[in-house]
C-alpha cells in the first residue's frame, strides 16, 4: 500500500488530484514490479504515446508532467503515471463506506480496489493483478476518473470503458448494465503479440487477463478450487486413486493465479512441489500460509521429497529456483536409482507471455533475467526457447517412466512447440493436439460440458461473518438438490464442492475481499444466487452480495488451447460463444459486463466474456439472477452439444425439460464410415 496513507474514500472519488498536484514519486522499492515492457515504436509513435498520456490533464500543467512521463516511458516501456499512485490503504472497503448514488457503483468500487490491493495484486503500482500483465487499468489517471464517475453515477447512466479508459457516462435505462467494459478488442489481423506490445506502449489498449480487467479477481482462492478439482480428478483418471497420500505433484509458479497450487495440493492430500524464481512471490505465499515450507537447495528438496513420500506427508514444498532445475534433477534421480519421485506434473508459469518476463530461462537467475530482458531482448528470447526445450526433454523422459503430465492452459505446450520442443503427436499435424493433453481436454472438459464451472461471490459488507453465512447457504442449497434425485456424475461434482465449502474456512482462503468460489451447474448457480438475494432482503446478510465467475467457464470463453480445446467439430477457433455470452448477459440484467481479447493463454489466442451482478435483495435482482444465470450456463452447454459432446447433449435436454421456453437445435450424428465410403466413391 502507499506509504503513510492519508487519503479518504471521499478524496479518492473527487476526480483527478490537480490542485495541488501530488508530489512526484517513483517505484516503491518494497513491493514487486512489472518488468520493462518491450515495444518497437518509432520516434514519432513514442511522441504520440507521451501525447496520449498528457491528454488526461489540463494543458497548463503539461510542462510539469512531461519530463517524468518521458522518463517513465523510456525506463519502463509504458507510462503508468506513478505520481498519481493514490496515497490510500488500497483494499475492498465495506460497500456502505463509498460515497455513491447507487450501491451498484459502490460494488464495482469494492471489486476494483480489491484487484489493486497489494495483498492481492501481483504488481500493484503498475495496476497488474495477475499473470504478469493482467491490468485493471492502463494508468493511474484512469483509476481516478473511474472512481469519480462511479461516485456520481445514477441508475440512468452507464460507464463505458475502452481498455481501461473511461470513455464516460452515457444515458441508459435502469435495467441496463452500469458498466460495459472491453479490453484489447483490436482488428483480428493486428492481434499479434508484437502489435499488442506497441499498442500497450502507446496507451491505447491493454491486456485485461480474464478477471483483472473485469474487476472480478478474488485472489489465489479463485483458482485454488479449480486446481483442487483438477488434481483430484487427475488422481482418479490417471492413477485410479481417490486418495493421493504419498503422491507427488510437481509444478511451477507461486505468483498471481499460480499461487493457488500449494494450497490445492494440501487440500488434495498429496505432496506439492512448486518451483518459483521470484523470492518475493515465494515468501509472500509462505507468509500468507499458502505455502508450508521452502528451500533454495536442490539437494535438500530431493531429500524432503523422499522423506515426505516415505511418511505419506501432506505438505507443500517450495523451491526457490527454476522449475527446469527440478525436472532435470528428477530425471537424474530416476536414471541413477530407478526411483520415480513424481506421479503428477504440470506448469503454471505465465507462459502466455514467455518472451516478456512470463517465463524465466533456467540459464539465468531472476535478477539476470530481468536485466537481460531490458538490455538484450533477442538473446533473452533465445534463452527462453532453449529453456523450454530442456524442460520438455526432461518431462518427456519422466513421462516414459510413468509421470502423468498435463498442460494447465497457460500456453506452455503451445510456446514449447513454437520453441521447437518435442511436444507433437507422431503422425498428427492437428494444431490442437500435443503429446500431453490440456487439462480441459482430459480432466475438466466433461465437467464443463455438464454445465459446471467456477461460480463465485463476494460479500460487499467485507464482514467474515457474512461469508460464513453464505458458505452455509451454498451448502444447504447443494445438499437439497442432491436429495431431489440427480445422476451419479452430477452428484459426485456436488459432493466434491460441498466438501470444498466445508473445508474452505479451515484453510484461510481469503486474501483481500470476503469471497468464495465453487463449481456449480446451472441449477445450483441459480438457486444459490436466489438464496443469497433472499438473505440480503431479510437482513440475514448485512450488505449486498456480488456474484460473478471466472471467465474460464462453460460459456465465458472461446479458447482453442484451453476452454474449447475439447471441441472437435472444427469450430474451436471461432468466438461466437464468448461474444454472445457478453451480449446476452448485458440485456438479461448483469450489473456490468466485460469482453476481452486474451486471458490465460495469451493475447490473440482467446476471446472471453465476464460479468458482475449485484444481489441487493430486490425483486429485480431476483429476476435478473434467474434469467441471466440460466442463460450464462445454457449458452455454452448448447454450443458444446452442437459440437457433438454427449454430456452436453444430455445436460441441455434436461434444461429444455425444466424450461419450456428453451428450444435448442440438436445435432444429428452422421455415420463416419458412410461418409468415407461416399468420398471414396466420388474421388
Amino acid at each position: 500500500m502507499s506509504q503513510n496513507p492519508n487519503l479518504t474514500l471521499q478524496d479518492m472519488c473527487a476526480g483527478l488530484p490537480l490542485n495541488p498536484l501530488p508530489k512526484r514519486q517513483s517505484r516503491n522499492p518494497n513491493i514487486a514490479h512489472a518488468p520493462k515492457r518491450n515495444h518497437n515504436l518509432s520516434q514519432k509513435q513514442i511522441q504520440q504515446a507521451v501525447k496520449n498520456a498528457l491528454r488526461y490533464f489540463p494543458e497548463e500543467i503539461h510542462h510539469v508532467l512531461i519530463d517524468e512521463f518521458v522518463e517513465e516511458f523510456l525506463k519502463y516501456g509504458h507510462i503508468y503515471m506513478y505520481r498519481f499512485w493514490p496515497n490510500i490503504d488500497m483494499r475492498a472497503y465495506p460497500i456502505d463506506q463509498y460515497p455513491v448514488k447507487t450501491k451498484k457503483a459502490a460494488a464495482a468500487m469494492h471489486m476494483i480496489m480489491n484487484n489493486l490491493d497489494p495483498r492481492v495484486a501481483q504488481f500493484p503500482q503498475e495496476l497488474v493483478t495477475y499473470g504478469g500483465n493482467g491490468q485493471v487499468f492502463s494508468n493511474w489517471a484512469q483509476f481516478w476518473l473511474v472512481m469519480h464517475y462511479l461516485s456520481t453515477m445514477t441508475e440512468e447512466q452507464t460507464l463505458v470503458l475502452y481498455s481501461g479508459h473511461p470513455m464516460g457516462l452515457f444515458p441508459s435505462d435502469p435495467r441496463s448494465p452500469r458498466l460495459v467494459i472491453t479490453n484489447g478488442m483490436v482488428i483480428p489481423n493486428y492481434s499479434s503479440k508484437e502489435s499488442y506490445d506497441n499498442m500497450f506502449a502507446m496507451g491505447v489498449t491493454m491486456y485485461g487477463q480474464m478477471t483483472a480487467g473485469s474487476y472480478c479477481y478474488i485472489g489465489p482462492q479463485g483458482i485454488v478450487h479449480g486446481t483442487t478439482l483438477t488434481v483430484l480428478n487427475a488422481g482418479r483418471k490417471y492413477l485410479n486413486l481417490e486418495s493421493l497420500a504419498g503422491k507427488v505433484y510437481v509444478t511451477s509458479g507461486l505468483g498471481g493465479m499460480s499461487g493457488a497450487q500449494a494450497k490445492a495440493a494440501v487440500i488434495c492430500g498429496c505432496i506439492g512441489v512448486i518451483a518459483e524464481v521470484s523470492e518475493e512471490a515465494l515468501r509472500k505465499r509462505h507468509s500468507q500460509g499458502w505455502l508450508e515450507e521452502f528451500t533454495d537447495d536442490i539437494n535438500t528438496l530431493i531429500l524432503r521429497i523422499r522423506e515426505a513420500k516415505a511418511k505419506r506427508e501432506v505438505t507443500s514444498i517450495g523451491y526457490l529456483g527454476n522449475i527446469v532445475t527440478v525436472w532435470e534433477r528428477l530425471v537424474q534421480e530416476y536414471e541413477k536409482t530407478g526411483e520415480l519421485l513424481v506421479e503428477l506434473g504440470s506448469d503454471q508459469t505465465s507462459c502466455h507471455n514467455p518472451l516478456n518476463g512470463g517465463y524465466c530461462p533456467v540459464q539465468l537467475t531472476y535478477a539476470q533475467s530481468e536485466e537481460m530482458l531490458i538490455k538484450n531482448p533477442k538473446r533473452y528470447q533465445q534463452l527462453v526457447q532453449e529453456s523450454l526445450c530442456r524442460q520438455i526433454a526432461a518431462i518427456n523422459k519422466l513421462s516414459e517412466a510413468g509421470l502423468f503430465f498435463w498442460d494447465y492452459g497457460n500456453a506452455f505446450l503451445l510456446e514449447a512447440r513454437r520453441a521447437g520442443a518435442d511436444v507433437g503427436v507422431a503422425g498428427d499435424n492437428d494444431a490442437l493436439k500435443f503429446r500431453y493433453p490440456s487439462y480441459v481436454q482430459d480432466i475438466m472438459g466433461d465437467i464443463f460440458s455438464l454445465g459446471f464451472g467456477p461460480f463465485r461471490w463476494v460479500c460487499a459488507s467485507a464482514d467474515p461473518e457474512d461469508l460464513a453465512i453464505t458458505d452455509k447457504i451454498a451448502c444447504d442449497v447443494l445438499n437439497a438438490i442432491c436429495k431431489e434425485g440427480i445422476s451419479a456424475r452430477i452428484e459426485q461434482q456436488y459432493s466434491d464442492n460441498i466438501k470444498w465449502i466445508l473445508e474452505a474456512g479451515k484453510h484461510n482462503m481469503v486474501v483481500g475481499s470476503q469471497a468464495r468460489i465453487l463449481y456449480s451447474d446451472q441449477v445450483g448457480r441459480v438457486r444459490i444466487a436466489q438464496a443469497f438475494n433472499q438473505a440480503v432482503r431479510t437482513g440475514k446478510l448485512k450488505a449486498p452480495v456480488v456474484i460473478s465467475r471466472d471467465h474460464h467457464d462453460v460459456s465465458g470463453t472461446d479458447s482453442p488451447f484451453r476452454e474449447t480445446s475439447n471441441v472437435y467439430d472444427g469450430s474451436a477457433f471461432t468466438a461466437d460463444m464468448a461474444v454472445q455470452n457478453f451480449v446476452g448477459d448485458a440485456f438479461r440484467g448483469a450489473t456490468w459486463v466485460a469482453l476481452h481479447n486474451g486471458g490465460g493463454v495469451g493475447w490473440g489466442e482467446v476471446i472471453n466474456g465476464g460479468f458482475g451482478l449485484v444481489l441487493d435483495g430486490s425483486e429485480e435482482a431476483q429476476n435478473c439472477a434467474t434469467l441471466m444465470l440460466n442463460w450464462d450456463v445454457a449458452n455454452g452447454v448448447a454450443r458444446r452439444a452442437w459440437s457433438g459432446n454427449t454430456n452436453a447433449e444430455a445436460t441441455i435436454r434436461q434444461s429444455m425439460m425444466q424450461d419450456q421456453r428453451l428450444k435448442v437445435t440438436m445435432p444429428s450424428h452422421a455415420n463416419e464410415q458412410m461418409i468415407v465410403r461416399a468420398l471414396q466413391k466420388h474421388q
